[in-house]
């Protein structure tokens, strides 16, 4: 039964993986495609190939998914893979609620939240600390920085090109958003595959198939680099919209920026800090910061508050439907 229950676990992990890619495929390219810096084929193709580099350049977020939310330690096999599996599906069932209204909700926080929850249900450990100073700091500080520094170099890109032709400079900053749009995708890939990575070497761990100090297996980075990439290649339509033209009417000089930014938080997190953050509440909120230089009403903030309002519930309605999920598959499994 527990080699059933890992296989599940993999098999939803991935689906997982793909529902993050095209939920989260906005956050690439949405600025790109609105400034028609990119085609759409174009800029999913290159998000595609981006994610699947980012993927594999570091596991450091994983072992952070893996070791830092639910503590399964004395937990017996089945009941943590239980927990896994109810875990992810009420992430999924979050990112497909929130896809189907076009709400760049996060998929990071749907996993945590699920993770939490089933864990919550089964009367599993929680590391709490550190799920505060690993995970919710950095969910609260990383938008914010995005926002501020954002504004800031918006800024100071304004008043240093203050003299120059407006024509000119959009068609350089169309050419340099090729460049901003790639790193951004690159950190996607960095991030949000790694996060299926950690749920995939947890469920290992939960059956000794694997030890805490070991490395994540190469067949797992591979398969999570390509599930989030064919995601990202299928597209979020729905929440592109949202992200390139209902918040702000996005320029080139603006999308350069704003991608530029929070390619910079989603690399600082993966690389120094290790902190599993969403690509979704970073580039929204940089995004936001660059429209704010127009002019504070430039953001329909409306749609603004929509955003927050699905950020603020998505832990908890993740969370909530993991842990009806759990007490189901009790009944059957345990």
């Amino acid at each position: 039964m527990e080699a059933a229950l890992v296989v599940l676990v993999v098999v939803l992990a991935l689906s997982f993986d793909y529902t993050n890619g095209f939920h989260d495929a906005a956050n690439a390219i949405a600025t790109s495609v609105s400034t028609r810096a990119l085609t759409p084929r174009v800029a999913l193709v290159m998000a595609a190939v981006m994610n699947f580099v980012g993927a594999l350049l570091s596991t450091k977020v994983a072992e952070t998914i893996a070791t830092a939310i639910v503590d399964l330690k004395d937990a017996p096999p089945r009941l943590s893979l239980v927990v896994i599996v109810a875990a992810l599906v009420g992430a999924i069932t979050w990112n497909l609620i929130t896809w189907w209204f076009g709400l760049p909700s996060s998929s990071t926080h749907s996993l945590i939240g699920g993770l939490v929850g089933a864990g919550l249900a089964g009367g599993l450990g929680i590391y709490g600390a550190q799920v505060i100073d690993r995970v919710v700091v950095p969910m609260v500080l990383s938008p914010t920085i995005g926002f501020v520094a954002a504004f800031l170099v918006m800024v100071g890109v304004l008043w240093l090109l203050r003299n120059a032709s407006p024509h000119r400079t959009f068609r350089r900053f169309r050419l340099a958003q090729t460049v901003s749009a790639s790193a951004m995708a690159l950190g996607h890939g960095l991030q949000d595959a790694q996060k299926t990575m950690g749920v995939i070497f947890l469920a290992l761990l939960s059956v000794n198939w694997a030890h805490p100090g070991h490395t994540i297996p190469l067949w797992v980075k591979l398969a999570a680099a390509t599930a989030i990439s064919l995601g990202t290649y299928s597209g979020g339509w729905r929440i592109m919209r949202t992200l390139g033209r209902k918040i702000i009417e996005v320029d080139p000089a603006r999308g350069f920026v704003a991608e530029s930014v929070s390619a910079t938080v989603l690399y600082l997190n993966a690389f120094v800090l290790h902190a599993p953050v969403s690509t979704t509440h970073v580039v929204t909120s940089a995004i936001m910061g660059v429209g704010a230089t127009k002019r504070l009403s430039a953001v329909r903030w409306g749609v603004a508050k929509n955003i927050a309002i699905a950020w603020v519930l998505t832990m908890p309605a993740a969370a909530i439907v993991a842990a009806v999920m759990f007490w189901l598959l009790q009944l059957v499994l345990l």
